[in-house]
């Protein structure tokens, strides 16, 4: 078969194209795809499960007439489980389990033509913000691979980065779309609240805080994307308020004059790195040369407060998370079943109570309605999303046996990102910036509940005026 040496020129949406022309096959696509991983994924380590067989089979089979038919795409390790296909979430303590049924967004995938041939790495059930479990090892940026890629998304944001597919599912519970975008110069999209199914094991991922949904090189191909997965399935908790049209449609369309705040300083006090404020300063002065309203404004909450209670409903997941593993696997937990943060983390679940639980709700709902109140008054709120530019690998780390410094360096590195987890809003990433020795920056803009058309208009129009696609590290 000839090979499509053109494959890494298109994004998601311009291969279906190609395929729907009949201008190159499935296959085709598919072996170049392969072709790229096994070139690339030696030196960055960003796929962990190889799935070539399947996918050719699915192939071969015949796929649907979906928007994305034909698309190499590529699942986030962590849960979102495929049929027969073995599931690691970055632990060894899932080592042999193959899922048995899809979960509802795969299958989703499925419908829309999405040819998934593999799987990303990921830090162990995704509470770090590097990608570097002891399973699998480290990911590696592929801008420079002795940074970090990020996490928990970095096997499937170093996958794009690296052109192995124009994109790879990611999921996001403090900012875990967003922070392997903003290391690997991508568009990361993390959507509102109830925007995606999370079903059909669980109603909500870490009590509301975590959803999930793709990194792109392109905002049009995450507006496909979500066009092709969103919607509630039957039996779901709650939703998002319905679109008014495809996002799709919101991708080149005018924004319209804007009130964006401008969030330089994290509200903690965390230092924020000087090539993050000179991306996001320049990212401000862009916006208003594009007509909009840009002023200094912050939310502002009770960042302590916040912390304990996203502490309280990680702890009480991750607790009961590893008690249905092993309720399982018919045994108690061993020393060497799950690394030290880990460990240390879910035993701290053990100790809240349900009374912290519900407290950690109140808090929760309390900077919800907080932001409400302050979009009330702003359009979009404008930050760097993270403190840092890629960090070198080991940071912060997982196998050490400090579980508050080990959370209190975590929150260093993401003072801007966990609060759109907390409000449940729509928030992204965009690689607008690069510091002077080639490590991208990003720059997240967030909005009100439900309020993904108004984040891709604008991040369509950023992209225009500042295009990024053609940025690539030197692999």
């Amino acid at each position: 078969m000839a090979t499509f040496k053109e494959y890494a020129q298109y994004d998601a949406l311009g291969l279906s194209e190609l395929i729907a022309r009949r201008q190159v096959t499935p296959q085709e696509v598919l072996e170049a795809a392969i072709e790229r991983i096994e070139a690339v994924n030696p030196r960055i380590n960003a796929v962990v499960q190889k799935t070539y067989d399947e996918a050719r089979a699915v192939v071969g089979a015949g796929l649907p007439p979906g928007p994305l038919a034909g698309v190499p795409y590529l699942m986030k390790d962590l849960y979102a489980w495929q049929k027969g296909v073995r599931i690691g979430n970055g632990s060894r303590l899932f080592d042999g389990f193959v899922a048995d049924h899809d979960f509802t967004l795969v299958q989703r995938y499925k419908a829309a033509g999405l040819v998934m041939l593999g799987r990303t790495n990921t830090p162990e059930f995704g509470l770090n913000a590097t990608t570097e479990p002891v399973a699998y090892g480290p990911t590696r940026n592929p801008w420079n691979l002795e940074r970090s890629a990020g996490g928990s998304s970095g096997g499937a944001a170093a996958a794009v980065a690296a052109d192995m597919v124009p994109a790879a599912h990611g999921t996001d519970g403090g900012g875990s779309i967003r922070i392997p975008a903003a290391h690997c110069g991508l568009f990361g999209l993390k959507p509102t609240r109830g925007r995606n199914p999370a079903g059909p094991d669980v109603g909500e991922g870490w009590s509301g805080l975590a959803c999930g949904h793709a990194l792109t090189r392109t905002v049009r191909d995450s507006a496909a994307f979500l066009d092709a997965t969103s919607g509630p399935a039957p039996g779901d908790p709650y939703w998002a308020p319905p679109p008014t049209r495809p996002f799709l449609q919101e991708v080149g369309a005018n924004p319209g004059q804007l009130r964006i705040a401008l969030e330089k300083e994290a509200i903690s006090g965390t230092p924020v790195h000087p090539e993050c404020l000179k991306g996001v300063e320049a990212a401000a002065r862009l916006l208003e040369d594009l007509g909009h309203r840009v002023e200094e404004a912050s939310p502002g909450f009770d960042v302590v407060g916040l912390r304990w209670a996203m502490d309280v409903i990680i702890s009480a997941n991750l607790r009961n998370g590893l008690d249905l593993r092993f309720d399982a696997l018919k045994r108690s937990q061993r020393e060497d079943d799950v690394e030290r943060i880990t460990a240390l983390w879910a035993e701290q679940g053990r100790r809240h109570t349900a009374r912290d639980y519900a407290r950690a709700l109140v808090i929760v709902h309390g900077v919800g309605r907080r932001f409400g109140e302050f979009f009330q008054g702003y359009d979009v709120l404008l930050s760097p999303t993270l403190a840092d530019p890629p960090l070198p690998l080991g940071t912060p780390d997982m196998m050490s046996g400090d579980l508050d410094a080990y959370t209190e360096r975590l929150f260093r590195m993401i003072p801007f990102t966990p609060q759109f987890n907390v409000t449940g809003g729509p928030a992204a990433s965009l690689p607008l910036h690069w510091t002077s020795d080639g490590l991208p920056v990003g720059i997240q803009l967030g909005a009100d509940f439900g309020n993904e058309a108004l984040l891709l208009r604008l991040a369509a129009q950023l992209e225009e005026a500042q295009p990024w696609w053609n940025k690539r590290p030197n692999l």
